[in-house]
């Protein structure tokens, strides 16, 4: 690694959120069935290696950089994204799959709660994927496909607004926090 390059920055969490974002996209939309023929399933390839291994790796690069909340964030997001992808299509009980998202969502309840002065989009994402999970793991439980179909929106939602954070970072874009996102920011760090 370049000595001029640190192992974590505000690009790496950019890069974090963007993954974050696209994977939550990709499986909220496949849960809502709002488009024909694509399932929460059919995001597994991106939730293993996107969500999961991208998200790992930004995550050990955050703790080596000092930042441990970001570093918690990722690699707990990484590991989670990486089982559910890895297990997808694999025989599973419906109270198994609860479980898994019920665990999931009390993650992303940690994590909601840890990024209290982040802004919206920080504590919004993380809030709109815990209710999310948390409708899921419902859903398994209850089998209500209703339920499963609002969680995919809440995750489609929050992969939208991880996505948009992403891209504010990089385009300088507002965040909502009353100043442009980014600024400092470039693509070598």
């Amino acid at each position: 690694m370049d000595k001029d390059v640190s192992a974590g920055s505000a690009t790496t969490t950019t890069l974090g959120q963007l993954a974050l974002g696209l994977t939550l996209l990709a499986f909220g939309v496949g849960n809502t069935g709002v488009i024909d023929n694509v399932a929460a399933s059919d995001a597994a390839a991106l939730a293993t290696w996107v969500g999961g291994v991208a998200l790992f790796v930004v995550g050990m690069l955050e703790f080596r950089a000092g930042d441990g909340g970001a570093g918690t964030a990722f690699a707990g997001l990484g590991a989670f994204w990486f089982t559910w992808g890895m297990g997808t299509g694999a025989e599973v009980s419906a109270e198994a799959a609860g479980l898994f998202m019920l665990l999931f969502a009390l993650l992303a309840l940690t994590l909601t709660l840890g990024a209290s002065g982040s802004g919206i989009l920080g504590q919004g994402v993380y809030g709109l994927l815990c209710v999310s999970m948390l409708l899921l793991a419902i859903a398994s439980f209850a089998g209500n496909d209703g339920l499963a179909k609002a969680g995919g929106w809440a995750g489609a939602v929050a992969g939208l607004a991880a996505w948009y954070g992403a891209t504010a970072a990089l385009a300088h874009w507002p965040t909502f926090t009353g100043r442009a996102a980014g600024r400092g920011v470039t693509a070598t760090g």
